[in-house]
């Protein structure tokens, strides 16, 4: 992940008329990464906020430095996809679990608790929160995605079928063409928004939103690489903010 210098952000979370400001700012080697930590400031609820407001997406703002959470640094994750795809969340979230196993910390995908059939909604990520006991909560969805298409020629290629005639120096030729239909190859700019949810605070801790290219041929197959780079680079950014322990 390529390291850059990132304007400044924000994540506005609006749940009873509060809202919770951003700030910081880092990046990786691959994808370009900005991060966001919170300030800690009271959400007075009822439940668990962060699952009612659908996990809002950082947006630019201010860079500055950020004070950290008095329950960090957090020990028990659960990690939540959110994508239409059932596969897709579960790639992530097990590539991030990965990752934050390896670190010490202890994580558990949501995908483990749950199968296709079962809504991505408030109270299934509650009852998830409480089966598994987290202090904290890994939300990772798509932010932003561009695609171009450019078109590609699948060289038709020719027969010929040459035969003599009865006639001298004079040949019969048959020309046969077979032709696909043209392919094509897709370039990609994804962004993906990260939170990281306080269970015992109720809000926003931290956030990054990580921006990487991927260029899809038409003659290969999905590249599985992605998820991997994608939870290592947003598991580097926790380590960096010390929100988890190692």
């Amino acid at each position: 992940m390529q390291v850059v210098l990132l304007q400044t952000l924000i994540l506005v979370i609006r749940f009873f008329n509060v809202l919770a400001s951003s700030y910081a700012h880092y990046s990786n080697e691959g994808t370009n990464v900005t991060l966001i930590k919170f300030c800690r400031k009271a959400i007075r609820s009822l439940s668990i906020s962060f699952l009612v407001v659908a996990f809002a997406v950082p947006q630019v703002a201010q860079a500055e430095n950020a004070v950290l959470p008095a329950d960090a640094p957090y020990q028990h994750l659960l990690v939540i996809a959110l994508a239409k795809s059932f596969d897709i969340r579960r790639y992530l979230e097990t590539e991030i679990v990965k990752e934050l196993e390896k670190k010490g910390t202890t994580a558990v995908r949501s995908t483990s608790l749950m199968n296709s059939k079962v809504p991505m909604v408030r109270e299934t990520f509650l009852a998830q929160v409480e089966e598994v006991d987290a202090d904290a909560v890994l939300v990772t969805q798509l932010a932003d995605l561009k695609t171009k298409g450019t078109i590609v020629d699948m060289n038709p290629q020719a027969t010929y079928n040459i035969r003599p005639t009865w006639y001298f120096n004079v040949w019969s030729v048959e020309l046969t063409e077979y032709v696909a239909p043209p392919a094509m190859n897709y370039d990609h700019k994804l962004t993906l928004a990260t939170q990281l949810y306080s269970v015992q605070s109720k809000e926003a801790v931290w956030a990054m939103e990580s921006t990487t290219d991927i260029m899809v041929a038409f003659d290969k197959g999905p590249d599985y690489s992605i998820f991997v780079k994608e939870a290592a680079g947003i598991i580097k950014e926790l380590r960096k903010s010390k929100m988890i322990a190692r």
